[in-house]
């Protein structure tokens, strides 16, 4: 029992490549967090995808660092064993590396336990090599990074042609030498994503990647049906809660309208006798106390 709950750490997730499968999942709040922790989660990513699953923006780059500070904060609370990573949003490592090392270091103040950072390029390596020396842990991401949709062109399979997939390999090994615990490969030919995986010493965790990747990441909201915008080709939906979601609320409401909601004999609470009722209202007042069933 003690071993189930004992922290998964950063040397952990190192150690599982070629061991055991990763399971990571998006998680934004206590609630959720609870319950993909109580399932086994080894990873519980605070996306900034939230941005379009909880906030309602079409996109990521609106998210700030106080929306991600908050949900990371809310997020770690409910997780007790998962790794917890906070996913660190647009212009929060862009401007400085002395900026993108105070942003990391909130995150850990938050709850979290790592940082995520999307790109490989030669200034994304230098801001993580000095979050790095800042003794915070750093999980990569390639390919399709949504920061970047504006310079992408869209949301896009990336690596399709040689010179695309040439560079894609080149920034995980750059991500691999300087430190990263893992990198997430987004939107990546399958072939592309297994030749990284082979190449890199740390796990790799794909999304629209195949199989072949050491781990695999979804959106809580996705995978459980709740979010009813665009739905990538990679998601497989698990549930749809959102439909029962519906149907509760909808029951509830019909209950209020038609007044069985709440009932006398279940929901309601009721005074002692009517002379505690008299006591207090005067003895003026005629009460009748609704009859035992």
């Amino acid at each position: 029992m003690a071993d189930t709950l004992k922290r998964i750490t950063v040397p952990a997730i190192r150690a599982m490549k070629g061991e055991k499968r990763i399971g990571m999942i998006t998680a934004y709040d206590f609630p959720s967090a609870k319950v993909a922790d109580a399932a086994g989660s080894d990873i519980i990513l605070v996306g900034d995808s939230l941005g379009m699953v909880v906030l309602g923006y079409p996109d990521t780059l609106s998210v700030t660092v106080d929306d991600m500070l908050h949900h990371t904060r809310a997020a770690a609370r409910g997780a007790a064993r998962a790794l917890v990573v906070g996913d660190m949003p647009y212009l929060s490592y862009h401007v400085s590396v002395e900026e993108s090392v105070r942003n990391a270091g909130r995150f850990i103040q938050a709850g979290a336990q790592a940082v995520k950072v999307e790109g490989g390029k030669a200034s994304r390596i230098r801001a993580i090599e000095a979050i790095l020396d800042a003794e915070i842990p750093v999980m990569g991401h390639i390919g399709l990074t949504p920061q970047s949709v504006n310079a992408l062109g869209g949301f896009k399979l990336q690596g399709k042609n040689l010179g695309d997939a040439r560079r894609l390999v080149d920034e995980a090994l750059a991500l691999d030498q300087a430190g990263c615990f893992s990198i997430v490969l987004e939107c990546v030919p399958s072939e592309l994503a297994a030749m990284i995986t082979e190449r890199v010493s740390i796990p790799t965790i794909g999304i629209g990647a195949g199989p072949s990747c050491d781990g695999q990441v979804l959106v809580f909201h996705d995978l459980l049906g709740i979010y009813d915008g665009h739905q990538a080709k990679f998601v497989r939906r698990y549930a749809n809660i959102a439909d029962d979601m519906r149907a509760a609320i909808e029951h509830y409401l019909t209950d209020v309208r038609d007044g069985t909601f709440p009932s006398d004999e279940k929901e309601s609470f009721h005074a002692a006798s009517a002379d505690d009722l008299r006591a207090l209202y005067g003895e003026g007042v005629v009460i009748e106390m609704p009859k035992a069933k």
